[in-house]
């Protein structure tokens, strides 16, 4: 192999990242996502995979086709993180409740969440393909068994790894009926940190045994059932490999998860610009490091070019042979020819095609709708007097879920409750006084009922800044002064499961794992009494 032929050889492993956005001036991450130009230039030197983010589902379309036509190394991996379905990064397509939602539901009927789980999966890869996407990044296989996780959180399937394991199996017989490629994450287990490994390197105690017993579970159940890739977790697990994260340890992509566990698919690196790697080690040497211990796929290098250098210089000097070169664009191939090619209406010339069918909009519903979970009264009717709802966004802003005519501004303003958001960047509700009984600035919140609503789950790169703040000594508080008329708690159930205990018979209470606008519609109608046609009529004539 010369020298120009192993240089986009290599390059046809790293995973690169692009907007979905088809200006440059509209990314929204320029400092991660390339410009046009460096993508046109890197993809026609060889670059065989693109992770996508921005945009609608038909910009994304778009920019699927766009992708191709740049691409010399012929088939590219095109991928995206959508593990809530297309909806969650790509407006116009469908948004799904999170997989804990589903989770929670197989506890108490485990049928009908394998049911909705395989119809998640299929969802997923139909809309995938209509995009002309042909990788999914799910499911998420991590068992969430610690509450205070700030970055799995919802985003797993659940706490336990039995069931976990049932979940993601079921998702990804749907992924497989709709011809994409699927990706268990993060191995071998990300579950059980309360660290972001976006932020920094956490550390996971466990002995060899518990992994087996909890960690391993789902990953052990999808390499049987034939998943075709997999990706790795920044953790350090002392129990496998005491001094590098296992992206980067041989220990654990090679010895665990290819010899002992027998996979032999792809095995992807989470984003190398993570902190818990960047940290560590520059761009060249951590895709040196990663690729040395087994993985194939490069994502996200902070410096494409510099991974490739690196790479290529590893395997002229004798660093890393080259057989491992060619097992891993052999794995790579063999992935592709696994998953359909994009339908001809994806690829058309014109973007006319159905992204969001009736069916995946009733399967939207439907995930909302079993995972609501209410108490107590049905709120009053009557207007509220100097009424105020209280809002707390965790996420980054502008939130997606709350714009100004969500329902959860819209729908308690039509009952006289004045919408107050809090933001960590912005309106802070927080007393300054020092008396530990007066958690909220009541002052600010004006005389009248308070119906509070708390948007809370876990955000990569914010490491939980909000897991600490004194919900339950506010809430305690505006029980004492005869203030509180409800409570809404959207995301987190770990939140929710330790707030409801706290709200008596007497006032309305209600949670749902999603954020979206239609959870806050579905659940405001619940815990309002309202149809959702009774609804529907009263926004028609207002």
């Amino acid at each position: 192999m010369t020298e120009a032929e192993r240089r986009r050889a290599v390059a046809q492993l790293l995973v690169i990242r692009a907007s979905g956005h088809a200006e440059d001036r509209q990314r929204q991450y320029p400092h991660w996502e390339h410009s046009n130009g460096e993508l046109q230039r890197l993809l026609q030197s060889g670059v065989g995979g693109v992770i996508l983010l921005g945009g609608t589902a038909t910009e994304l379309q778009q920019r699927c086709r766009t992708l191709r036509s740049w691409s010399d190394s012929g088939e590219l991996l095109l991928c995206a993180d959508v593990e809530e379905g297309i909806g969650q990064r790509f407006p116009g397509a469908t948004w799904l409740a999170p997989p804990m939602a589903v989770g929670r539901l197989h506890q108490t009927n485990p049928e009908h969440a394998l049911k909705l789980a395989e119809r998640y999966g299929r969802t997923t890869g139909d809309q995938a393909q209509r995009c002309g996407l042909n990788w999914v990044l799910a499911p998420v296989c991590d068992v969430n068994s610690n509450p205070d996780n700030p970055v799995i959180n919802v985003r797993a399937w659940g706490d336990q790894p039995e069931s976990v394991a049932d979940l993601v199996t079921a998702f990804q017989r749907g992924l497989n009926a709709a011809g994409v490629l699927g990706c268990a994450k993060h191995f071998p287990g990300h579950g059980d940190t309360d660290q972001d490994s976006h932020l920094e390197l956490p550390l996971i105690k466990h002995g060899r045994s518990r992994l087996d017993r909890v960690e391993l579970v789902p990953f052990r159940r999808l390499i049987d059932s034939g998943i075709a890739s997999v990706m790795t977790a920044h953790v350090l697990i002392p129990a496998l490999d005491d001094s590098q994260p296992a992206t980067l340890s041989r220990a654990v992509l090679t010895d665990l998860l290819r010899t002992e566990l027998g996979f032999t698919g792809l095995v992807v690196t989470d984003a190398l610009v993570m902190e818990a790697i960047s940290n560590r080690a520059g761009p060249g040497e951590a895709a040196v490091q990663a690729f040395a211990a087994g993985a194939d796929l490069i994502l996200m290098p902070a410096d494409a070019d510099a991974a490739i250098d690196a790479l290529c210089t590893a395997l002229a000097d004798g660093r890393i042979p080259e057989s491992r070169l060619h097992d891993s664009l052999k794995r790579r191939t063999e992935a592709l020819q696994g998953c359909e090619k994009p339908s001809a209406t994806a690829i058309a010339t014109t973007p006319e095609i159905e992204l969001e069918t009736a069916t995946d909009r009733r399967l939207c519903m439907e995930l909302i709708e079993s995972s609501l979970e209410v108490q107590g009264p049905q709120l009053p009717t009557q207007p509220a007097q100097n009424g105020v709802t209280l809002i707390r966004v965790d996420g980054v802003l502008p939130c997606r879920f709350l714009r100004a005519d969500a329902a959860a501004i819209s729908t308690p303003e039509r009952h006289g409750y004045k919408a107050l958001i809090c933001h960590d960047r912005g309106i802070e509700p927080w007393s300054t006084d020092k008396d530990p009984a007066g958690a909220l600035d009541l002052e600010r919140l004006g005389p009248g009922s308070v119906f509070l609503q708390l948007f809370l789950r876990g955000n990569p790169f914010r490491a939980g800044q909000q897991r600490h703040e004194p919900w339950a000594e506010a809430i305690e508080q505006l029980l004492r002064v005869q203030r509180l008329c409800g409570l809404a708690v959207y995301g987190c159930p770990y939140r929710w499961d330790s707030l409801r205990k706290l709200i008596p018979d007497s006032i309305a209470a209600g949670y749902s794992p999603g954020q979206m606008p239609e959870a806050q519609q579905q659940l405001l109608n619940r815990m309002w009494g309202f149809s959702s046609e009774a609804h529907q009529r009263q926004d028609f004539t207002d």
